[in-house]
């Protein structure tokens, strides 16, 4: 279903972006490309947590892969809307494949697609603690 963004209001706008925000971890723990195929920009570049820079190809490629670590969450999400543009910050935890405790954070940066009705990721940078 498509809209123009003019048709919801900012609480929908947000409600939105936390499904989005929601699946996109989920898909990482669970290695869903195609769920990243329909959800990214065709621009899109992720910053890994060792400092890799990766397009949006060499990302789908890492994560059909699979995560080193398991049991992906997100937790805190803050989401910002600043006009065309969303930003989602958020920490995770996780568990590191020694099996042990992890935790990270992350900003993701969403660009909304008039023509679409519909947002894409642009940027995700990853951090590790």
């Amino acid at each position: 279903m498509t809209t123009t963004r003019s048709e919801t209001d900012r609480d929908a706008q947000v409600r939105i972006l936390t499904e989005l925000n929601r699946n996109y971890v989920r898909s990482i723990d669970e290695a869903d490309t195609v769920w990243f195929e329909e959800h990214l920009a065709d621009d899109f570049m992720n910053m890994n947590p060792d400092g890799a820079l990766l397009d949006r190809t060499q990302f789908i490629t890492q994560v059909s892969r699979g995560s080193s670590v398991r049991q992906l969450r997100e937790q805190h999400v803050g989401i910002r809307l600043l006009g065309d543009f969303a930003f989602i910050h958020a920490r995770t935890t996780f568990i590191k494949p020694d099996g042990q405790p992890g935790s990270g954070c992350y900003t993701d940066v969403w660009r909304w697609q008039e023509q679409e009705g519909r947002w894409a990721c642009v940027s995700a940078h990853v951090n590790r603690l």
